[in-house]
């Protein structure tokens, strides 16, 4: 019986296994379907992690020594799906297709969210070379330039402002002429100067070169097409919530989860179920910033480590 299961492969897992294997833990694997390292491994720069600063450096070459670390102190890494955890009496059991279950003591959950993509043309083709998912990962490359926000909700007015602190101008691009943020949230928007609202329009297409964005393609309520010259758009228009883990047979989340799909944790990453953490940003309220998911990844492998000593 493993101490403890870690589900995910990201900067939350590999800290969490990190911090179990140094701490004494002696069976700690960490399920990762393909290779460690997570959604940041398609950055195309790493400029805001304290202590790593080097120009041009990527994603990928940011999470390299991530898995030497970690391996070194002990952690495991099984190159497998986990299809479903499941509590029987005081373990847990995973589910593997195709393969036995395997027993744990505890298992912290760290398999994060997905920016659901707007499904525009050009938008995959543009990926990381000026369509973006993060106004705080990214914001900083287009100061004093102008660029575009595609969505309505309480995210992209928020990062809209975010972005209107370092751009020089930001259009936000909504479908319809209300938006699902909070009113407060709205406000504020409309008040600053700098971020100009288009709304009752799509983005019809986003284009460029091998630099990257060079503009997008709106169209307006009436059909007519026009072309906003912008080097960068960022699309908030939701995330994808990687829980389908926690159900049970039923379709049932044997965890507390809110109404966005996010697990519900307490500051020290404990679940509504003794023994389960949840780190990174599948928790709520998850910053989703690299440093912050291993800070609950940290977070996560002491209270395991607190636990099993409990138990003991």
């Amino acid at each position: 019986m493993l101490d403890c299961a870690i589900i995910g492969g990201g900067p939350a897992g590999l800290t969490a296994g990190l911090y179990a294997t140094r701490g004494g833990l002696k069976d700690v694997v960490m399920f990762e379907k393909g290779m460690p390292g997570g959604q940041i491994t398609q950055s195309s720069e790493i400029e805001n992690y304290p202590g790593f600063y080097q120009h041009g450096k990527t994603g990928m070459d940011f999470m390299d020594t991530w898995q030497e670390q970690c391996f070194a102190f002990g952690l495991k890494h099984r190159m497998e799906e986990v299809a479903a955890v499941r509590r029987e009496g005081e373990h847990f059991v995973l589910d593997i297709p195709g393969k036995e279950s395997i027993s744990a003591k505890t298992v912290i959950m760290c398999t994060g969210s997905t920016p659901k993509r707007a499904g525009v043309k050009g938008e995959n083709e543009f990926f990381g070379k000026g369509v973006s998912t993060c106004a705080t990962c990214d914001g900083f490359f287009y100061r004093n330039k102008e660029v575009a926000v595609l969505g309505g909700g309480d995210t992209a007015l928020e990062e809209a402002y975010y972005l209107s602190n370092i751009c020089s101008k930001v259009y936000v691009i909504h479908r319809r002429d209300t938006f699902r943020a909070a009113p407060s949230t709205v406000d504020r928007v409309q008040r600053k100067e700098n971020i100009e609202l288009i709304t009752n329009a799509t983005v019809e297409e986003i284009v460029g070169d091998k630099t990257g964005v060079t503009g997008i393609d709106i169209r307006d309520a009436a059909g007519n097409i026009s072309r906003l010259e912008v080097p960068g758009i960022f699309v908030f228009v939701g995330h994808n919530v990687n829980n389908s883990v926690l159900k049970d047979s039923a379709g049932n989340f044997i965890c507390d989860i809110n109404e966005q799909g996010q697990v519900i944790v307490d500051l020290n990453m404990h679940t509504s179920i003794e023994g389960l953490y949840a780190a990174g940003d599948m928790r709520i309220n998850a910053p989703k910033q690299v440093v912050c998911a291993a800070g609950d990844g940290a977070t996560a492998a002491l209270q395991v480590i607190s636990y099993i000593q409990e138990q003991a």
